[in-house]
């Protein structure tokens, strides 16, 4: 599994302006290589990807169920304390966003929320402004009174905005959240994918607390990785740091415990985490991974094994509001 957004480009100190771009690369060529394959629909992610890679299957599987994970829970979250034709105003936050397209495609399909910030490094946002621009089918998506600054990497319309920041800089943080029009007081669903296992731990811990003092009505999810000490978490490591993007954090977080901790220390209210094959098993739906499972034939059950239990999803949640009783994973 590739490292979503820009996760290698927020550990810049440490890596290569290359490094921080093939994350992004990567990533939206296993989504396009999944969309290809048939495993979900994105309308858009195919201008993001020079040239299209044909990925082994268990990589499909592991994009998907990724995929899948943060789209429940996503649609939870839109779809929580709204009553009737009441539709409770929300936002999404995406920290370290790289070219994912699912505002375009929530915008698409009529879900999508009030507000949608993207945040990423200026080298990402400047393509993803240029992306964004170049083709009428994405621009249109804005509504016509947006603006495009592929220079500073801004777009700026009513319901969605993308910013250049480095979120580690916790006051430039504060300030770009402000300039985007964000509301502290609405529900909000804060995504991290591959992003702060990247930072060195202290970043993390000032990031998970200031948008639990920020937010009191809020999901932040992760996607990261787990398990750094056996076999495959070792060769996992190894395989990043070659291509100059150490996970500084995973020592600090090794175990879907310490994920939970990670939230529950730094003031949010409940903390849940679980590993990508039970996330699989038990929380996809099961019609959806009979459908995926028939797609291509596949003989890799060992490492599919291995491979997800070493990544997770862990959310924590601030509910002032008291609508997130019905959110997230159940056992």
């Amino acid at each position: 599994m590739e490292p979503a957004g820009a996760g290698g480009g927020i550990a810049a100190a440490r890596s290569s302006p290359a490094a921080v771009q093939a994350t992004n690369d990567d990533a939206a060529a296993s989504k396009l290589s999944c969309v290809n394959k048939g495993y979900m629909k994105d309308d858009y992610v195919h201008h993001f990807v020079r040239r299209t890679t044909k990925r082994a299957p268990i990589i499909n599987r592991g994009y998907y169920a990724r995929w899948s994970v943060l789209r429940k829970l996503m649609l939870q979250f839109l779809g929580a304390g709204n009553g009737g034709s009441d539709q409770k105003r929300k936002q999404i936050l995406s920290l370290g966003a790289g070219f994912d397209t699912t505002f375009f495609q929530l915008q698409g399909e009529g879900l999508a929320p009030y507000l949608y910030v993207e945040l990423d490094f200026q080298e990402v946002t400047s393509k993803k402004a240029s992306i964004v621009n170049h083709y009428n089918e994405m621009k249109e998506k804005l509504g016509p009174e947006a603006t495009i600054s592929v220079e500073k990497g801004e777009v700026t319309s009513t319901h969605y905005k993308l910013f250049s920041a480095d979120i580690r800089e916790i006051p430039k943080l504060d300030r770009v959240i402000r300039m985007a029009g964000m509301d502290p007081s609405l529900p909000t669903f804060i995504i991290a994918e591959c992003v702060l296992i990247y930072l060195d731990p202290t970043s993390t811990d000032a990031i998970v607390s200031w948008a639990s003092e920020k937010f009191s009505t809020a999901i932040f999810f992760l996607y990261e990785q787990i398990h750094p000490d056996d076999a495959f978490g070792e060769q996992m490591i190894r395989n990043l740091e070659s291509r100059g993007c150490p996970l500084l954090g995973i020592n600090a977080t090794p175990t879907l415990g310490h994920k939970e901790k990670l939230f529950l220390d730094h003031g949010w209210k409940r903390a849940v985490a679980w590993d990508m094959l039970k996330i699989y098993n038990d929380f996809i739906d099961s019609a959806e991974r009979r459908r995926i499972e028939r797609l291509e034939l596949f003989d890799e059950f060992e490492e599919w094994h291995m491979m997800q239990e070493h990544y997770c999803v862990a959310y924590g949640i601030n509910d002032a509001e008291g609508i997130f009783d019905d959110f997230g994973f159940k056992e």
